[in-house]
């Protein structure tokens, strides 16, 4: 089997693993850049439609501030796992942009209420609390930005193929483009990129 058929193969299986963690987390760690260059990581609940991921932040927000300046972000997304060769998650590097369409907007809204239920029954947010203002049932585009964020690329953790297994895959146009290299760590007794 040539490289190109390996990667070909791959790439189902790649694409199904990360849907699947997508649609089994709701929250992840969302990173920006401060103004002083510090990264600054939060946690945020998310929705995907495919590899896209969305959140809705607070405009009054820090993490806000910092995408209006510069989009780059990283995203950590897992959970922990009783058998550590059961881990699974993925990390990302992509952009950020604001949603300014409104029907995309109500559209990631009604998605994330399907995701999200619980949302429904809380009582209506006070003017004064942004913070609340982000998990409305419909939430007020004046006092909340609905982030895009557009993976560049993905890193995939899957301790099933070994400990300390991960594949780096680049992103493009909504699907998954070429992978960059499978990895195995030496702690797990290999010592080589495949």
């Amino acid at each position: 089997m040539n490289a190109t058929t390996a990667t070909s193969a791959m790439m189902p299986r790649l694409k199904a693993l990360i849907l699947r963690l997508l649609h089994e987390h709701r929250i992840m760690t969302l990173a920006t850049l401060r103004p002083d260059g510090w990264p600054q990581a939060t946690t945020v609940g998310y929705v995907n439609d495919g590899f896209l991921l969305y959140c809705f932040v607070a405009r009054s927000t820090q993490k806000f501030a910092n995408i209006q300046r510069d989009s780059r972000v990283s995203v950590a997304i897992g959970s922990d796992a009783a058998n550590p060769m059961a881990v699974r998650g993925l990390s990302l590097a992509g952009h950020a942009s604001e949603v300014h369409d409104r029907s995309e907007f109500d559209e990631i809204a009604a998605l994330r209420l399907r995701k999200f239920p619980e949302y429904a029954a809380l009582p209506a947010p006070l003017s004064r609390q942004d913070g609340h203002l982000r998990i409305a049932p419909a939430p007020k585009p004046v006092r909340v930005a609905l982030l895009r964020i557009a993976p560049d690329v993905i890193s995939v953790l899957d301790y099933e193929h070994g400990f300390g297994h991960s594949e780096l895959v680049t992103f493009s146009e909504r699907d998954l483009d070429v992978p960059l290299e499978t990895q195995s760590h030496p702690w797990n007794g290999v010592d080589e990129i495949r």
